[in-house]
């Protein structure tokens, strides 16, 4: 069975579902695409105060789905792919009302780093943090880097992308990851009490406050995704990838020239 990404609405907090479980919620082209929709429509809705963002069975989402990798139907090159999957994900930044990130199990890789772009990420004891791309040949490129680095400073981003190591909750918490560890039985508790009490606080004062935090993060970040673009395109046809995916197919030690 494919899976969903859903939106589900109560009264004036909305909650995003990612639904695919068997493969704790990674994410092929279709859940994207449901998602940007998702986000697109909550960015007109005037009558939503807040949003929580969660996955269904052990976890968040585990990244992307990598068997759904080179299967996509749109004739896209890479660049026109990543392009679409930028604007896709920064519609998030036109949702008035906050997002708040319902963090269990697996955290990881594209999914990790748009988490990153929202407001609120909360954590459920056991959760566990990973950017696995250069292990794949591969950069982070959701935006996610500029937040950490933001957050967290040049030493652990640079530990957390090149060694793809696993953070706990306890660690993601300690430099400013998530806000909140809790039971993992009290996550979706905690998360839908901490929407209720923004939904029921002003709704322009909400604003303003998110507007003053974003002024001072999103140029940064935008100016990182635009990196991320061009430098993803170029490793895309570089030597190294190119040997990387041969000597996989030919099972053997890759030699990479750097170029």
């Amino acid at each position: 069975m494919a899976g969903t990404v859903r939106l589900e609405v109560d009264g004036a907090i909305a909650t995003i579902v990612n639904d695919n479980p068997d493969k704790h919620n990674a994410f092929d082209d279709d859940m994207d695409m449901q998602l940007f929709g998702i986000l697109d429509e909550l960015a007109q809705r005037r009558d939503i105060r807040a949003v929580i963002w969660k996955g269904v069975g052990k976890s968040f989402s585990s990244g992307r789905d990598v068997g759904s990798i080179g299967t996509l139907q749109v004739p896209l090159s890479h660049h026109e792919l990543m392009r679409r999957g930028h604007r896709g994900i920064q519609r998030v930044w036109d949702i008035d009302a906050p997002v708040i990130v319902a963090c269990k199990g697996w955290v990881m890789g594209g999914s990790f780093q748009r988490a990153l772009l929202c407001d609120v990420r909360v954590a459920a004891e056991g959760a566990r943090f990973r950017l696995p791309e250069v292990t794949y040949g591969v950069i982070p490129d959701t935006g996610g880097v500029a937040v950490l680095y933001e957050m967290c400073g040049h030493g652990f981003v640079s530990d957390m992308v090149l060694t793809g190591r696993v953070v706990s909750a306890e660690e993601a918490l300690a430099h400013g990851i998530v806000s909140r560890v809790v039971p993992a039985d009290d996550l979706d508790a905690t998360v839908q009490e901490m929407a209720a009490q923004i939904a029921s606080s002003p709704a322009v004062t909400v604003k303003m406050a998110r507007e003053v935090i974003r002024h001072l993060a999103l140029p940064q970040i935008r100016n990182s995704m635009n990196d991320e673009m061009i430098y993803q395109t170029f490793i895309n046809r570089s030597d190294d990838f190119a040997e990387m995916r041969s000597a996989r197919d030919e099972d053997r030690p890759p030699n990479y020239t750097g170029s």
